[in-house]
Protein backbone atom coordinates (compact mmCIF):
# COMPACT_ATOMS: atom_id res chain seq x y z
CA UNK A 1 0.00 0.00 0.00
CA UNK A 2 1.12 3.55 -0.69
CA UNK A 3 2.53 4.79 2.66
CA UNK A 4 0.55 7.99 2.19
CA UNK A 5 -2.68 5.97 2.34
CA UNK A 6 -1.80 3.77 5.29
CA UNK A 7 -3.52 5.72 8.08
CA UNK A 8 -7.07 5.64 9.38
CA UNK A 9 -9.42 7.02 6.76
CA UNK A 10 -12.36 9.22 7.75
CA UNK A 11 -14.35 10.71 4.91
CA UNK A 12 -15.27 14.26 5.83
CA UNK A 13 -18.88 15.35 5.52
CA UNK A 14 -18.23 19.10 5.24
CA UNK A 15 -15.56 19.19 2.54
CA UNK A 16 -16.26 17.26 -0.69
CA UNK A 17 -12.74 17.92 -1.94
CA UNK A 18 -10.72 16.23 0.81
CA UNK A 19 -10.51 13.09 2.91
CA UNK A 20 -10.08 13.50 6.65
CA UNK A 21 -7.53 11.19 8.23
CA UNK A 22 -5.81 10.93 11.58
CA UNK A 23 -2.49 9.79 12.99
CA UNK A 24 -1.49 9.20 16.60
CA UNK A 25 1.76 10.86 17.56
CA UNK A 26 3.41 11.14 20.98
CA UNK A 27 0.31 11.08 23.19
CA UNK A 28 -1.99 13.13 20.98
CA UNK A 29 -4.00 12.67 17.80
CA UNK A 30 -3.51 14.83 14.72
CA UNK A 31 -6.26 15.10 12.15
CA UNK A 32 -5.29 16.07 8.65
CA UNK A 33 -6.94 16.54 5.28
CA UNK A 34 -5.73 14.80 2.15
CA UNK A 35 -6.45 16.81 -1.04
CA UNK A 36 -5.98 14.43 -3.92
CA UNK A 37 -7.79 14.12 -7.24
CA UNK A 38 -6.52 10.55 -7.68
CA UNK A 39 -4.17 8.05 -6.06
CA UNK A 40 -1.33 8.25 -8.57
CA UNK A 41 2.28 8.79 -7.52
CA UNK A 42 2.79 12.55 -7.25
CA UNK A 43 5.02 14.90 -5.26
CA UNK A 44 3.92 15.44 -1.65
CA UNK A 45 3.13 18.90 -0.26
CA UNK A 46 2.50 19.43 3.46
CA UNK A 47 0.98 22.78 4.44
CA UNK A 48 0.89 24.45 7.86
CA UNK A 49 -1.85 27.01 8.58
CA UNK A 50 -1.70 30.20 10.64
CA UNK A 51 -2.47 31.18 14.22
CA UNK A 52 -6.03 30.44 15.42
CA UNK A 53 -6.91 28.81 12.12
CA UNK A 54 -7.27 25.23 10.95
CA UNK A 55 -7.00 23.38 7.64
CA UNK A 56 -9.78 25.50 6.10
CA UNK A 57 -7.24 28.33 5.88
CA UNK A 58 -5.35 26.64 3.04
CA UNK A 59 -8.22 24.69 1.54
CA UNK A 60 -8.59 26.52 -1.74
CA UNK A 61 -4.88 26.64 -2.53
CA UNK A 62 -4.71 22.92 -1.76
CA UNK A 63 -7.65 22.23 -4.04
CA UNK A 64 -5.97 24.14 -6.88
CA UNK A 65 -2.82 22.01 -6.54
CA UNK A 66 -4.38 18.60 -5.97
CA UNK A 67 -4.36 17.52 -9.63
CA UNK A 68 -0.54 17.54 -9.78
CA UNK A 69 0.41 16.94 -6.14
CA UNK A 70 -0.56 15.02 -3.05
CA UNK A 71 -1.52 17.89 -0.71
CA UNK A 72 -1.85 17.29 3.03
CA UNK A 73 -3.03 19.98 5.47
CA UNK A 74 -3.05 19.06 9.18
CA UNK A 75 -4.79 20.99 11.91
CA UNK A 76 -1.97 22.19 14.15
CA UNK A 77 -2.02 20.56 17.60
CA UNK A 78 -4.47 22.38 19.84
CA UNK A 79 -6.48 23.82 16.95
CA UNK A 80 -9.29 22.62 14.74
CA UNK A 81 -9.82 18.91 15.30
CA UNK A 82 -6.30 18.04 16.41
CA UNK A 83 -5.62 17.38 20.07
CA UNK A 84 -3.25 19.64 22.04
CA UNK A 85 0.21 18.61 23.14
CA UNK A 86 -0.01 16.65 26.41
CA UNK A 87 2.07 18.31 29.14
CA UNK A 88 4.07 20.35 26.60
CA UNK A 89 3.96 24.03 25.80
CA UNK A 90 2.59 25.09 22.43
CA UNK A 91 5.75 26.90 21.38
CA UNK A 92 7.85 26.96 18.23
CA UNK A 93 10.30 24.17 19.19
CA UNK A 94 7.43 21.81 20.02
CA UNK A 95 5.60 22.69 16.80
CA UNK A 96 8.83 21.97 14.91
CA UNK A 97 9.01 18.58 16.65
CA UNK A 98 5.39 18.02 15.64
CA UNK A 99 6.23 18.79 11.98
CA UNK A 100 9.09 16.28 12.10
CA UNK A 101 7.00 13.55 13.73
CA UNK A 102 3.95 14.21 11.54
CA UNK A 103 5.84 14.05 8.24
CA UNK A 104 7.75 10.96 9.38
CA UNK A 105 4.51 9.20 10.36
CA UNK A 106 2.65 10.43 7.28
CA UNK A 107 5.23 8.84 5.00
CA UNK A 108 5.82 5.75 7.17
CA UNK A 109 9.43 6.85 7.63
CA UNK A 110 10.17 7.38 3.94
CA UNK A 111 10.84 11.02 4.84
CA UNK A 112 12.58 11.36 8.20
CA UNK A 113 15.64 13.09 9.66
CA UNK A 114 17.89 10.25 8.47
CA UNK A 115 16.14 9.16 5.28
CA UNK A 116 17.83 11.55 2.87
CA UNK A 117 14.46 12.21 1.18
CA UNK A 118 12.58 15.50 1.26
CA UNK A 119 9.15 16.89 0.44
CA UNK A 120 7.63 20.29 -0.32
CA UNK A 121 6.68 22.26 2.79
CA UNK A 122 4.34 25.28 2.73
CA UNK A 123 3.55 27.60 5.63
CA UNK A 124 1.22 30.58 5.93
CA UNK A 125 1.86 33.32 8.50
CA UNK A 126 2.50 31.60 11.87
CA UNK A 127 2.80 28.44 9.80
CA UNK A 128 5.65 30.15 7.93
CA UNK A 129 7.58 30.40 11.21
CA UNK A 130 7.01 26.71 11.91
CA UNK A 131 7.91 25.72 8.33
CA UNK A 132 11.09 27.81 8.17
CA UNK A 133 12.38 26.76 11.59
CA UNK A 134 11.62 23.13 10.69
CA UNK A 135 13.49 23.54 7.40
CA UNK A 136 16.54 24.84 9.25
CA UNK A 137 16.48 22.07 11.89
CA UNK A 138 15.77 19.27 9.38
CA UNK A 139 16.95 20.52 5.95
CA UNK A 140 17.15 17.03 4.45
CA UNK A 141 13.38 16.63 4.96
CA UNK A 142 12.54 19.76 2.94
CA UNK A 143 13.17 19.66 -0.78
CA UNK A 144 11.58 23.05 -1.45
CA UNK A 145 10.00 25.62 0.86
CA UNK A 146 7.06 27.95 0.20
CA UNK A 147 6.26 30.80 2.60
CA UNK A 148 2.95 32.67 2.21
CA UNK A 149 2.70 35.98 4.07
CA UNK A 150 5.90 35.08 5.94
CA UNK A 151 6.62 36.83 9.23
CA UNK A 152 9.45 39.16 8.26
CA UNK A 153 9.68 41.66 11.09
CA UNK A 154 9.29 41.69 14.88
CA UNK A 155 5.85 42.49 16.22
CA UNK A 156 6.89 44.55 19.21
CA UNK A 157 9.28 46.78 17.25
CA UNK A 158 7.29 47.30 14.03
CA UNK A 159 4.94 50.01 12.87
CA UNK A 160 2.01 48.23 14.54
CA UNK A 161 3.66 47.62 17.90
CA UNK A 162 0.83 49.48 19.65
CA UNK A 163 -1.73 47.08 18.19
CA UNK A 164 0.53 44.17 19.12
CA UNK A 165 0.70 45.26 22.76
CA UNK A 166 -3.08 45.69 22.81
CA UNK A 167 -3.54 42.22 21.32
CA UNK A 168 -1.10 40.77 23.84
CA UNK A 169 -3.15 42.36 26.62
CA UNK A 170 -6.33 40.88 25.14
CA UNK A 171 -4.94 37.34 25.19
CA UNK A 172 -3.47 37.86 28.64
CA UNK A 173 -6.80 39.05 30.08
CA UNK A 174 -8.61 36.17 28.37
CA UNK A 175 -6.29 33.74 30.13
CA UNK A 176 -6.60 35.34 33.59
CA UNK A 177 -10.38 35.82 33.74
CA UNK A 178 -12.59 33.09 35.19
CA UNK A 179 -12.66 30.27 32.66
CA UNK A 180 -16.18 30.80 31.29
CA UNK A 181 -15.76 34.56 31.00
CA UNK A 182 -12.26 34.30 29.56
CA UNK A 183 -13.32 31.77 26.94
CA UNK A 184 -16.24 33.99 25.96
CA UNK A 185 -13.93 36.99 25.52
CA UNK A 186 -11.45 35.02 23.41
CA UNK A 187 -14.27 33.78 21.16
CA UNK A 188 -15.99 37.16 20.91
CA UNK A 189 -17.68 37.69 17.56
CA UNK A 190 -16.95 41.43 17.74
CA UNK A 191 -13.22 40.79 18.14
CA UNK A 192 -13.24 38.26 15.28
CA UNK A 193 -14.98 40.80 13.05
CA UNK A 194 -12.49 43.52 13.99
CA UNK A 195 -9.53 41.28 13.21
CA UNK A 196 -11.06 40.28 9.88
CA UNK A 197 -11.74 43.89 8.90
CA UNK A 198 -8.14 44.83 9.70
CA UNK A 199 -6.63 41.95 7.74
CA UNK A 200 -8.75 41.89 4.56
CA UNK A 201 -7.55 44.46 2.01
CA UNK A 202 -9.67 43.26 -0.92
CA UNK A 203 -12.22 45.73 -2.24
CA UNK A 204 -14.51 42.83 -3.16
CA UNK A 205 -17.39 42.77 -0.64
CA UNK A 206 -17.92 39.08 -1.37
CA UNK A 207 -14.36 38.27 -0.24
CA UNK A 208 -14.80 40.31 2.92
CA UNK A 209 -18.12 38.67 3.70
CA UNK A 210 -16.79 35.19 3.19
CA UNK A 211 -13.63 35.87 5.19
CA UNK A 212 -15.76 36.92 8.13
CA UNK A 213 -18.00 33.89 7.79
CA UNK A 214 -15.00 31.58 7.73
CA UNK A 215 -13.46 33.25 10.75
CA UNK A 216 -16.73 33.09 12.64
CA UNK A 217 -16.88 29.37 11.89
CA UNK A 218 -13.28 28.32 12.50
CA UNK A 219 -11.39 31.08 14.31
CA UNK A 220 -12.40 29.85 17.75
CA UNK A 221 -11.85 26.11 17.34
CA UNK A 222 -8.89 26.08 19.74
CA UNK A 223 -8.68 23.38 22.42
CA UNK A 224 -8.71 25.78 25.38
CA UNK A 225 -7.58 29.23 26.37
CA UNK A 226 -4.22 28.02 27.74
CA UNK A 227 -3.36 26.54 24.36
CA UNK A 228 -4.43 29.76 22.65
CA UNK A 229 -2.32 31.93 24.95
CA UNK A 230 0.75 29.72 24.51
CA UNK A 231 0.39 29.68 20.74
CA UNK A 232 -0.09 33.44 20.67
CA UNK A 233 3.14 33.91 22.61
CA UNK A 234 4.82 31.60 20.10
CA UNK A 235 3.46 33.69 17.23
CA UNK A 236 5.14 36.84 18.54
CA UNK A 237 8.35 35.22 19.74
CA UNK A 238 9.82 34.19 16.42
CA UNK A 239 10.18 35.27 12.82
CA UNK A 240 11.21 33.75 9.52
CA UNK A 241 13.86 36.48 9.32
CA UNK A 242 15.81 35.09 12.27
CA UNK A 243 16.55 31.85 10.37
CA UNK A 244 16.48 33.18 6.79
CA UNK A 245 20.26 33.04 6.30
CA UNK A 246 20.27 29.38 7.36
CA UNK A 247 17.75 28.23 4.74
CA UNK A 248 19.59 26.12 2.17
CA UNK A 249 16.76 24.84 -0.02
CA UNK A 250 15.07 26.78 -2.86
CA UNK A 251 12.48 29.02 -1.23
CA UNK A 252 9.44 30.84 -2.65
CA UNK A 253 8.00 33.82 -0.78
CA UNK A 254 4.49 35.03 -1.70
CA UNK A 255 3.77 38.43 -0.17
CA UNK A 256 0.80 40.78 -0.03
CA UNK A 257 1.79 44.34 -0.96
CA UNK A 258 -0.56 45.72 1.71
CA UNK A 259 0.21 43.22 4.45
CA UNK A 260 0.19 45.14 7.75
CA UNK A 261 2.17 42.35 9.42
CA UNK A 262 5.14 42.55 7.07
CA UNK A 263 6.00 45.52 4.85
CA UNK A 264 7.24 44.99 1.30
CA UNK A 265 10.57 46.50 2.32
CA UNK A 266 11.01 44.06 5.20
CA UNK A 267 10.01 41.15 2.97
CA UNK A 268 12.49 42.17 0.27
CA UNK A 269 15.25 42.54 2.85
CA UNK A 270 14.47 39.16 4.40
CA UNK A 271 14.30 37.48 0.98
CA UNK A 272 17.77 38.82 0.18
CA UNK A 273 19.10 36.83 3.16
CA UNK A 274 17.90 33.52 1.66
CA UNK A 275 20.59 31.94 -0.50
CA UNK A 276 18.24 30.58 -3.21
CA UNK A 277 14.92 32.39 -3.31
CA UNK A 278 12.11 33.74 -5.46
CA UNK A 279 9.88 36.58 -4.24
CA UNK A 280 6.39 37.31 -5.61
CA UNK A 281 4.52 40.41 -4.46
CA UNK A 282 0.76 40.50 -5.03
CA UNK A 283 -0.73 44.01 -5.18
CA UNK A 284 -3.89 45.16 -3.41
CA UNK A 285 -3.59 42.18 -1.08
CA UNK A 286 -2.95 41.99 2.65
CA UNK A 287 -2.22 39.21 5.12
CA UNK A 288 -4.95 36.95 3.75
CA UNK A 289 -3.56 35.85 0.39
CA UNK A 290 -5.44 32.57 0.79
CA UNK A 291 -8.69 34.58 0.61
CA UNK A 292 -7.72 37.42 -1.67
CA UNK A 293 -5.50 35.77 -4.31
CA UNK A 294 -5.55 31.99 -3.75
CA UNK A 295 -5.60 31.03 -7.44
CA UNK A 296 -2.62 33.24 -8.23
CA UNK A 297 -0.77 31.89 -5.18
CA UNK A 298 -1.36 28.33 -6.41
CA UNK A 299 -0.10 29.32 -9.87
CA UNK A 300 3.09 30.71 -8.33
CA UNK A 301 3.61 27.57 -6.27
CA UNK A 302 3.12 25.26 -9.23
CA UNK A 303 5.44 27.33 -11.43
CA UNK A 304 8.08 27.40 -8.70
CA UNK A 305 7.90 23.65 -8.17
CA UNK A 306 8.02 23.01 -11.92
CA UNK A 307 11.01 25.28 -12.57
CA UNK A 308 14.73 24.87 -11.92
CA UNK A 309 15.91 26.16 -8.56
CA UNK A 310 16.74 29.88 -8.38
CA UNK A 311 20.44 30.66 -8.61
CA UNK A 312 22.09 31.07 -5.19
CA UNK A 313 23.18 34.58 -4.24
CA UNK A 314 26.92 35.12 -4.66
CA UNK A 315 26.97 37.78 -1.91
CA UNK A 316 25.05 35.73 0.64
CA UNK A 317 27.91 35.41 3.11
CA UNK A 318 28.37 39.18 3.15
CA UNK A 319 24.78 40.04 4.11
CA UNK A 320 23.95 41.45 7.56
CA UNK A 321 22.66 39.27 10.34
CA UNK A 322 18.92 38.57 10.38
CA UNK A 323 16.71 40.18 13.01
CA UNK A 324 16.18 37.77 15.89
CA UNK A 325 13.67 39.77 17.90
CA UNK A 326 10.02 38.97 18.39
CA UNK A 327 7.60 38.65 15.49
CA UNK A 328 4.10 39.52 14.40
CA UNK A 329 0.78 38.24 15.82
CA UNK A 330 -2.71 37.43 14.66
CA UNK A 331 -2.02 35.33 11.61
CA UNK A 332 -5.51 34.62 10.38
CA UNK A 333 -6.64 31.77 8.18
CA UNK A 334 -9.76 30.77 6.30
CA UNK A 335 -10.95 29.77 2.88
CA UNK A 336 -13.60 30.31 0.27
CA UNK A 337 -14.67 27.04 -1.40
CA UNK A 338 -15.47 28.54 -4.81
CA UNK A 339 -13.50 31.01 -6.90
CA UNK A 340 -15.05 32.57 -9.98
CA UNK A 341 -13.31 31.55 -13.18
CA UNK A 342 -12.27 35.12 -13.95
CA UNK A 343 -10.51 35.61 -10.62
CA UNK A 344 -7.07 34.52 -11.83
CA UNK A 345 -7.25 36.94 -14.76
CA UNK A 346 -8.17 39.79 -12.38
CA UNK A 347 -5.35 38.90 -9.99
CA UNK A 348 -2.80 38.73 -12.82
CA UNK A 349 -3.99 42.04 -14.30
CA UNK A 350 -3.74 43.72 -10.90
CA UNK A 351 -0.22 42.42 -10.42
CA UNK A 352 0.86 43.59 -13.88
CA UNK A 353 -0.52 47.07 -13.17
CA UNK A 354 1.31 47.09 -9.85
CA UNK A 355 4.61 46.21 -11.52
CA UNK A 356 4.13 48.88 -14.18
CA UNK A 357 3.44 51.51 -11.50
CA UNK A 358 6.59 50.50 -9.61
CA UNK A 359 8.65 50.66 -12.82
CA UNK A 360 7.31 54.16 -13.56
CA UNK A 361 8.05 55.28 -10.01
CA UNK A 362 11.58 53.88 -10.22
CA UNK A 363 12.18 55.67 -13.52
CA UNK A 364 10.80 58.93 -12.12
CA UNK A 365 12.99 58.64 -9.06
CA UNK A 366 15.99 58.07 -11.31
CA UNK A 367 15.21 61.15 -13.41
CA UNK A 368 15.01 63.32 -10.29
CA UNK A 369 18.45 62.29 -8.98
CA UNK A 370 21.19 64.87 -9.62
Amino acid sequence: MDPLLAHDLEVTVDNPYAERRSVQLDGYKVRYWFYDADKQHKPLIVMFHGFRGDHHGLQLIATELRDKYHVVVPDLPGFGRSEPFPAREHNIPNYVDFARDFITALTDGAVSPNSGSGIIVVGHSFGSIIASHFAVDYPSMVQRLVLINPISEPALDGQHKGLTKLTELYYGVGKKLPRALGSKLLSSGSVVKLMTDVMVKSKDPGVKKYALRQHESYFSTFANRDVLHEAYQASISGTVAEVAMQLTMPTLLIVGAEDDLGSVQSQETMASWIRSHRLEIIPETGHLIHYEAPVLAAEYIDDFLSSPAPEPLDVHDQLPLADTTESTPDQLTGMTPIVRQDQLAREQAAQQAFRERRDRDDRSAGDERP
